[in-house]
């Protein structure tokens, strides 16, 4: 087997919930509990820190790791869903699996001849704990794919559990209220172990202050930080560990960042080594360190052009926000999403922007992206009207063609039509 053929296998032998949407998804801890004994429960090699949350997990998780790789750690990461390449879900101080243990794990489960029938997310959460042992990790950064009860990482018993935030996104399977969600996600908080609430929520406080003391958990909810912008990043000028300059950009990085910092002051206390140079180059390098992608990525000067992966309600009211907030000229937007998601609240948020925006409809590749006509028509009913250019790669020259020197470009709405571009 090549690297190749071990990927199809994944993709096409699996049901995989990107590709797949809610028949892939398959609720429940059994599969994973019997994936993790037969290969030898890896996970309990090392010390893991769960993080779950509606929005901000991956930037939460990324940073996370960059600090504590820069702190010395051997760190393992672990997120979904990956955007050009399968192998940035699995990465150890910021490299990411080989190509060859990729193939090596897929041919020994096949060796196994388990009756088993796991999911994508199932096998390669497997595939990513037990390559981490094989690592011989100090600690691993696992991030939640779909809720945290139910989900397959919430087999381990971290050292530290995070929740970032809660909203209104995969409703069908989570919930459709904002407290039914946040009992979902509460379901990472095991017995004793700490965990940190990124953002205060009238809804959802009472829902974790429940289950943590059900469990004896030590809860803690970040304090808001002062935050300043600056060409290039933000800084942060009072925080525990002096001031830190954080390179991502987006709005929603000023929560996440008081969640981070709250989540590294409860390692500390838990014998963690954390240096403040460590956290200070550990969210300067984010980006270069772990291959962070798709969080208000910048990815030309002139015109400005920023891709984000921002594909909920909760992920607009920021990118909504921040737009308001730069008072370009004009701001050329180019929107694709899949079609098994509510985007109404998405579609009514974009016709409250307050400034001058061109849209651009698109569409996401995979099997499930919405066809860009059918977006057109959608939006339609929100008093939203634009171009059909059906590619995003034709649909970012249209844009780039038709702007000025003060206007930008957002490229946004689904993971899939940020894979879709063509990178600078």
């Amino acid at each position: 087997m090549n690297y190749q053929e071990a990927i199809e296998f994944l993709y096409t032998s699996l049901p995989v919930y990107q590709r797949d949407g809610v028949s892939a998804y398959k609720p429940g801890l059994s599969t994973s509990i019997a994936l993790d004994d037969i290969f030898g429960n890896p996970h309990r090699s090392y010390k893991c820190i769960h993080i779950a949350g509606t929005n901000g997990k991956g930037s939460t998780a990324h940073t996370l790791a960059a600090v504590l790789a820069r702190a010395g750690y051997k760190t393992g990461l672990y997120t979904s869903p990956h955007i050009f390449d399968f192998r940035e879900r699995i990465r150890v101080d910021g490299v990411k699996i080989s190509h060859d243990a990729v193939v090596d794990f897929v041919e020994r489960w096949l060796k196994t001849g388990s009756s088993l029938r796991p999911s994508f997310f199932e096998l390669t959460s497997t595939m990513a704990f037990e390559y981490f042992e094989r690592q011989g990790v100090d600690v691993a950064v696992i991030e939640t794919g779909l809720g945290g009860k139910l989900d397959s990482t919430n087999i381990i018993t971290p050292v530290l559990s995070v929740i970032t935030n809660i909203s209104l996104d995969h409703t069908s399977l989570l919930g459709d209220s904002l407290t039914k969600i946040a009992s979902e996600k509460a379901g990472i908080i095991k017995p004793g172990v700490p965990v940190v609430i990124g953002e205060r929520q009238t809804e959802c406080e009472s829902v974790f202050e429940e289950k943590a003391v059900n469990e004896n958990a030590p809860l803690y909810f970040a304090e808001p930080l002062d935050a300043v912008r600056v060409d290039g990043g933000i800084v942060y000028p009072d925080t525990p560990f002096g001031e830190i300059t954080g390179a991502l950009e987006g709005d929603c990085q000023i929560k996440n960042t008081a969640t981070i910092i709250c989540a590294i002051e409860r390692l500390v206390e838990d014998g963690f080594v954390i240096s403040d140079e460590a956290v200070k180059s550990g969210f300067f390098n984010v980006c270069d360190d772990t291959g962070l992608l798709g969080r208000w990525t910048k990815l030309r000067e002139h015109p400005l052009t920023v891709c984000d992966t921002g594909h909920n309600i909760g992920g607009w009211e920021y990118i909504a926000e921040q737009l308001s907030s730069l008072r370009k000229k004009t701001v050329h937007l180019i929107i694709g999403f899949v079609n098994d998601k509510d985007i109404s609240p998405i579609l009514k948020k974009i016709s409250e922007i307050d400034i001058d925006v061109r849209l651009y409809f698109s569409s996401p590749s995979v099997s499930r992206g919405l066809d860009a006509g059918v977006l057109a028509e959608r939006a339609v009913l929100f008093g939203l009207t634009g171009e059909i250019v059906p590619d995003v790669n034709h649909a970012l020259d249209e844009a780039a063609s038709k702007s000025g020197e003060d206007d930008m470009i957002l490229i946004a709405g689904s993971n899939f039509l940020i894979a879709d571009l063509k990178m600078p």
